[in-house]
Parts: structure tokens; C-alpha cells; sequence
């Protein structure tokens, strides 16, 4: 199978790049939204990942990161103490997925948002036409040319 490229946005503030690359990998729980929850179900181990900082100034790529655990049940959906509740998933058939990613590098300076919205190979990106989906499908030609402007070669 045919490893595929993605693009996970976090708040800085709650989790970054660097927490990531402190903590080896993490889980990515609270997703709430349908079609950021169906293309964390498309993820295969091995997927390679844009790691997003989301509320930062400027917002934009700050590394990489790998898929190392596929989808299974968010369970913070089911418990009532937790921040990302939904009374109405079922564990029995969950509504809410979750998975794990590694670090994989840092960039030495963040890729903005306006320096992606500038190169005309990345125009048709999902970011560039629906910025707020949290976790968003990306081609392979974008992510080579984001790795390349994050390692600054472009």
C-alpha cells in the first residue's frame, strides 16, 4: 500500500513540535469533526504528517511527524470528566477516533501560511482552500515541497 500525507493542526500552546519531539509520540485525540475523524480512519502506519501549529504567530508547517499507530477509539469521547465528552458515542460503536504519531523532525523556522499560499504548486492545497478541516489530506508533490521549504530549499 501506497504510504499517504497528511496534515494534523495543533494549537501550540496545547501541544507542539517541540512537546512531540520531547515525548517521542503521542495520541491525537478530540476530533470532533467528521471529515478530520474519516481521514484519521484512512491513515496507515507509516503515514508521514505536516505538523501544524494553528493560533501561533505566523500559523504554519513546524515539522514532521509519522503515523505509528492507525485508528482505534478515542476514548475520551466516552468518559464524562473529560474535556472532549460526547454523550452520544457509544463505545459499543464509537463515534470518535484517534491516532498515534511520532516525531519525526523540527523545522529550524516555521513554513507560514503565507509563505505556502505563495507557491503556485501548493494553490490547490486542502489548506489553502479549507484551512479550518484539522486534519487534511495532502498530495504527495506538497508535502515534498513543504519538507523542502521547512529544511530551507525553498
Amino acid at each position: 500500500m501506497a504510504k499517504k500525507h497528511w496534515l494534523m493542526k495543533t494549537e501550540p500552546g496545547v501541544y507542539s513540535i517541540d512537546d512531540l519531539e520531547r515525548d517521542g509520540y503521542t495520541w491525537w485525540e478530540g476530533v470532533r469533526n467528521y471529515g478530520a475523524r474519516n481521514n484519521m480512519q484512512a491513515m496507515s502506519v507509516g503515514d508521514e504528517v505536516l505538523f501544524y501549529h494553528s493560533m501561533a504567530k505566523p500559523p504554519g508547517v513546524a515539522g514532521l511527524a509519522r503515523v505509528c499507530k492507525e485508528a482505534y477509539p478515542d476514548h475520551f469521547a466516552f468518559d464524562p470528566n473529560e474535556h472532549y465528552y460526547d454523550p452520544k458515542s457509544d463505545p459499543a460503536k464509537p463515534r470518535w477516533y484517534m491516532v498515534d504519531v511520532e516525531f519525526v523532525e523540527k523545522f529550524p523556522e516555521v513554513v507560514s501560511l503565507k509563505d505556502i499560499r505563495q507557491v503556485s504548486a501548493l494553490s490547490e492545497m486542502v489548506l489553502v482552500k479549507n484551512s479550518r478541516l484539522s486534519v487534511q489530506p495532502v498530495r504527495e508533490e506538497e508535502f515534498e515541497i513543504i519538507r523542502a521549504m521547512g529544511r530551507g530549499g525553498g
